[in-house]
């Protein structure tokens, strides 16, 4: 893979891509994602904006701060200012970022970039072992920590590992070294195939997965599916669930706003109703977060406060159409649903609009391509399920990791999935591969059970998985949260087990129920089937 002149001074991500045999094959079909060779993307994305759309416009809000892009510009530079000049980064280190969403957090993320470091975010929920992995797995000795979470970064004890809080009030916190920097800053001369950050997967078991990034990346996610299916506009304001450690959350509620020159509400904490609160009162009209949120909303009984939403997008998880239909009967507001990965960098199939068909993940993001699989990488025909291959301008690259070569093959990224496709370009999710239940010969997706389930009046959540049976191989079991008020009996299980047996084929149905307090998921939301699995595993 021939790339650019680099301005790492620190050479450590351009050793570690993977060798060229490895790579995915890269699409730049659409003019806009033709980008010069020399390219910052923090420059670009915040200072051009400004630049371009005005310097007073809100830019980063939180419930008691509200940062103009002129704002943004400086305290940005002067992070990077104290990044170079007291720290002594130089370009191509790597730093940790951890804290949760807040606008000092997104001034970090652009300052590291400007000052041509790598960003490393990292999820505040995280515990010492999982930074350990992660500071181990990208090498970094300087992290930017949010003062009230340092406790775990320490118990981490990464030898040599410089850590400067911000938002406390000594001398050597950050918003304090800041304060006498000079406000302007001449960014980094990057490439725009430098590696602008290392995302690292999450709901994952084993060693944490490293995906480097480049920065023409981050403008390439923006340049598609924001800009040809969500079709922002300056006056949004962009707000959301997912961590902006998670590339969901990097896109929807940093990137995509910044690109176009909008502003974006980073909420550290929000339940249902406090969410939907915000989103009436800060005026949010682009809303990302995932199916368990919507549904949440909407039993709270806080329809009335979204109907300002004008973008509301689904990602992370299958989007049921039951919840679809239930979110546009009592908003009006159509969901817009997804499917990216930390691999692809963020969304690459989807629809808007009129072009959406509930319960469809939708269609291919204009950029990139999408192709169903069989077992032996050839295609299969149209309604038959397969595995989902991807390509466009973002692809899979691991850090030094022997798991590229099951991710990328034959210039395809798998991205774990099973799809079928139908004649007219729709994409209908059906499992995780490995999430695809095979009893009694039968191959079952788990997901299928699921949006039958979600539509009993008495189900609030629910995860189906298969189980080890001796005379079937497997059985298929739900795990199902009641709603309120809900007794979870063997009356209502086999009140369950017979609403499937009517909604879909008989064989389908879960042959066994248990009812649980709450579902395992990721700190972003996903459900994590693995755990339940596991339950049966041990007893």
């Amino acid at each position: 893979m021939q790339l650019s002149p680099s301005a790492h001074v620190d050479t450590f991500c351009r050793d570690h891509l993977p060798p060229d045999g490895l790579w995915p094959d890269l699409r730049f079909s659409l003019p806009e994602l033709r980008y010069p060779e020399r390219l910052n993307a923090a420059a670009e994305l915040l200072d051009v904006t400004s630049g371009e759309r005005g310097g007073g416009r809100p830019c980063l809000l939180s419930p008691e701060l509200t940062w103009s892009y002129e704002d943004v510009v400086r305290i940005s530079n002067q992070i990077a200012w104290v990044l170079t000049d007291e720290l002594r980064l130089v370009p191509g280190n790597r730093v940790l970022l951890r804290g949760p969403n807040h606008p000092w957090l997104a001034a970090c993320w652009l300052g590291v970039l400007k000052a041509g470091g790598v960003a490393v975010a990292t999820m505040s929920l995280l515990r010492a072992g999982e930074l350990a992995a992660i500071c181990e797995i990208a090498q970094v000795r300087l992290a930017l920590c949010d003062h009230r979470f340092t406790a775990e970064l320490a118990a981490a004890g990464v030898a040599g590992l410089q850590v400067i809080t911000y938002g406390a009030a000594p001398e050597d916190d950050l918003v304090q070294r800041v304060k006498p920097m000079p406000r302007n800053f001449s960014p980094v001369d990057t490439a725009a195939d430098d590696v602008a950050m290392i995302a690292f997967t999450s709901g994952t078991t084993g060693r944490p997965k490293a995906t480097m990034h480049f920065h023409r990346d981050l403008l390439a996610i923006a340049d598609t599916f924001s800009a040809r299916v969500l079709k922002p506009r300056a006056e949004d304001v962009f707000a959301g669930t997912p961590p902006l450690a998670f590339t969901y959350g990097l896109g929807g509620l940093l990137v995509f706003p910044l690109r176009a020159g909008a502003a974006t509400l980073l909420l550290e904490k929000a339940t249902p109703a406090e969410l939907a609160e915000q989103i009436e009162a800060r005026g949010v009209t682009v809303l990302s977060t995932a199916p368990t949120a919507y549904r949440a909303m909407l039993a709270a009984g806080q329809a009335g406060r979204l109907r300002g939403l004008r973008r509301p997008v689904s990602a992370g998880e299958h989007l049921p159409a039951s919840t679809w239909q239930a979110f546009y009967d009592a908003t009006g507001a159509a969901i817009i649903d997804g499917i990216g990965s930390t691999e692809m960098l963020h969304i690459f199939i989807s629809s808007a609009d009129e072009q959406i068909r509930p319960g469809s993940t939708g269609r291919v993001v204009p950029g990139y391509e999408a192709a169903i699989l069989d077992d032996e990488g050839k295609l299969v025909p149209d309604g038959e399920p397969g595995r989902l291959a991807v390509k466009g301008p973002t692809g899979c690259r691991y850090l030094a990791d022997d798991r590229q070569r099951s991710y990328v093959q034959d210039g395809w990224n798998l991205t774990g999935d099973t799809y079928l496709r139908d004649a007219d370009g729709y994409f209908w999710y059906q499992a995780r591969s490995d999430d695809m239940i095979i009893s009694a010969g039968y191959n079952i997706a788990g997901p299928e059970i699921e949006e039958v389930l979600l539509g009993h009046p008495d189900v609030a959540e629910c995860g189906v998985v298969g189980v080890p049976d001796e005379a079937r191989g497997q059985i298929v079991k739900a795990y199902v949260v009641l709603r309120a008020g809900a007794t979870g009996d063997e009356a209502k299980a086999a009140e369950l087990q017979d609403y499937v047996k009517r909604q879909i084929a008989p064989y389908k149905h879960p042959r066994a129920v248990e009812f649980l307090a709450t579902l395992p998921r990721t700190t972003t939301g996903k459900l994590q089937r693995f755990r339940l699995r596991a339950r049966d595993e041990t007893g």
